[in-house]
């Protein structure tokens, strides 16, 4: 396992993160423990949670598994998140002090430890200034509730602002985006934020759904237990318009042959291309099952040829208009001395 600073702070965690959007849902509490004793075995420092997560069991499950385990406290860096529902009130929800207060003690109790690692804002919130919500994660931090404070699914407006207003005592330190090889748009101008200043991706759905594992064939509807499965009526919709189709199966072709020349899965080699994208501290794992971590886990310390992550590149370009994005957009903005 691979270690990286928790974006420009001097934390370290684990180039991979075992996210447990899963435990309560997907995984019973003994599969998640099983999963998070694998994942540490391996070399994982780093767990993701969110109180909405199966409606706060999965931060109950972490918490269980660190009680029943308290030398590995100290060892596990632990990052949750708040913003979402988690009840009926008007007030139990977004970004404010009123529900981040209440959700973030919660989370501590359901955790069950005295502070978070890294917090963060689940998403946006148009209802709450940002002003507000950053001066909470600073009290926070004075506090001695959290360590460090982070932000998920902001996009680069959202981002770039809340890295300007943030208080010195809790800087916005990573953000957690979608990316993988099939949605790319963070590097339009989100990924040059992260770079500017200094904030650490943390990638979710790294394998696109399970696209990227080779388990869809062409024309076939997804079904089963994926995100996708779940909605089987968008099918690749979920990935693009009718016309982006093609690119979808570019890319898919192009993992499936760098991973049959590796003698590797494909998951591994989606994992392993993101997990060397500019800017990303570390890449969230959501496993469902022993198997399915273990092979995730066997990319950890996999790294493509230049020649591979061209391929990639090149199957998975992002598909943009001229302006602002494209070429001439690019060059209206360009300098050279």
């Amino acid at each position: 396992m691979e270690y990286r600073t928790l974006g420009s702070t001097g934390t370290i965690v684990s180039a991979q993160c075992l996210g447990a959007m899963t435990f309560g849902n997907e995984s019973d509490e003994a599969t998640a423990h099983e999963q998070l004793d694998r994942f540490v075995e391996r070399g994982g420092n780093f767990v993701d949670t969110a109180d909405v997560y199966t409606r706060g069991r999965s931060e109950e499950i972490v918490g269980h598994w660190l009680a029943a385990r308290p030398d590995r406290r100290d060892q596990i860096v632990v990052a949750t998140k708040g913003r979402f529902p988690m009840g009926d009130g008007p007030n139990d929800a977004g970004l404010s002090r009123t529900h981040l207060g209440r959700a973030l003690d919660a989370s501590l109790r359901r955790l069950g430890v005295d502070v978070i690692d890294l917090y963060q804002a689940h998403a946006w919130d148009p209802l709450t200034p940002i002003e507000e919500t950053l001066g909470f994660f600073a009290d926070a931090v004075r506090a001695g509730k959290i360590r460090y404070a982070g932000v998920s699914n902001f996009v680069g407006w959202q981002l770039q602002k809340a890295a300007l207003l943030a208080d010195d005592a809790a800087p916005i330190v990573t953000l957690q985006p979608q990316y993988n090889l099939l949605v790319r748009d963070i590097e339009l101008e989100i990924v040059d934020v992260c770079r500017n200043e200094g904030i650490g991706i943390l990638p979710w759905s790294p394998l696109a759904g399970g696209w990227l594992t080779g388990k869809y064939a062409r024309d076939e509807v997804p079904s089963g237990a994926s995100r996708l499965g779940e909605n089987p009526d968008r099918g690749m919709e979920a990935y693009g318009p009718r016309n982006a189709q093609e690119r979808t199966w570019r890319v898919i072709d192009a993992v499936g042959s760098i991973a049959e020349g590796r003698g590797v899965s494909m998951s591994q080699v989606a994992l392993a291309w993101v997990a060397d994208r500019p800017a990303v501290t570390s890449v969230i794992l959501g496993a469902r099952t022993i198997a399915q971590l273990d092979d995730n886990l066997g990319a950890a310390d996999l790294h493509l040829s230049p020649e591979e992550t061209a391929l990639l590149n090149e199957a998975s370009a992002p598909q943009v208009s001229d302006y602002p994005y494209g070429p001439p957009g690019i060059d209206q903005r360009a300098r050279e001395l």
